[in-house]
């Protein structure tokens, strides 16, 4: 039987054999960073971490927010440990309901947020100068070929919101604010999206559940929400 005993950091004594040998440790100044974490920001807070641990999560929230380094949901709502639950992917998305036995990360966080946590509040958060919106534009304007290609995982996942392409593009001729427009419905096709899901759907008619967008920019700050009677304004 495998010696699962621990030490005092967690690490096991005779720990598994990695079947991916390429990997290497964490670099240097993560693990510095990691340490002044632990020793400011953890210690300062170790009572509550040990609650959380003990009592599991229970966030008020699940937040869908772009991979885009450049900002983070945690720093811009003030949220601490436990607040929120936040998946992040290209773009923001969330594809249509469709559980057909392929890998779906995005959707399997939407059902846990809703059915396990219960979360009282779905955010979808688009920002400015979205790298995975603007591939989807040019995919869908012709200027990025290899995108189409079956082989693109980028591709496959911005087709999700090629509808949102053609209905930008029927309306608005400058590209630049074709763009913005598109990031704008990004955020428009994930609700939508999300009300396909049933068990959403059951949430949000029982009143347990409420759907919210918003456009993050990053330049200036401006965060825009949406609702149906004023468009995206700002918050």
């Amino acid at each position: 039987m495998q010696n699962t005993d621990q030490d005092d950091d967690g690490a096991a004594d005779d720990a598994p054999q990695s079947a991916a040998p390429h990997t290497r440790a964490l670099p240097g100044y993560l693990t510095e960073r990691y340490q002044r974490w632990r020793a400011s920001r953890f210690e300062e807070n170790r009572a509550w971490y040990a609650r959380l641990a003990a009592d599991g999560q229970h966030p008020r929230a699940m937040v869908i927010q772009c991979c885009d380094s450049r900002f983070n949901v945690v720093d811009m709502f003030g949220a601490e440990p436990g607040d929120l639950f936040i998946v992040r992917n290209i773009a923001s998305l969330v594809p249509p309901y469709g559980p057909d036995h392929n890998h779906h990360g995005t959707s399997a966080a939407v059902e846990y947020a809703v059915n396990v946590l219960k979360v009282a509040h779905i955010v979808v958060v688009g920002h400015s100068g979205c790298g995975g919106v603007s591939a989807c534009h040019d995919m869908c304007a012709g200027y990025a070929p290899e995108l189409e290609e079956t082989s693109s995982f980028m591709g496959r996942w911005m087709d999700i919101l090629r509808p949102g392409y053609e209905r930008v593009a029927a309306r608005i001729t400058d590209e630049a604010e074709r763009r913005t427009a598109l990031e704008h419905e990004a955020i428009l096709v994930s609700l939508e999206n999300l009300e396909t899901f049933p068990f959403v759907a059951r949430a949000n008619a029982a009143g347990l559940l409420t759907l919210h967008g918003c456009w993050f920019d990053i330049g200036t700050g401006a965060l825009l929400g949406w609702s149906p009677e004023s468009g995206f304004t700002p918050v």
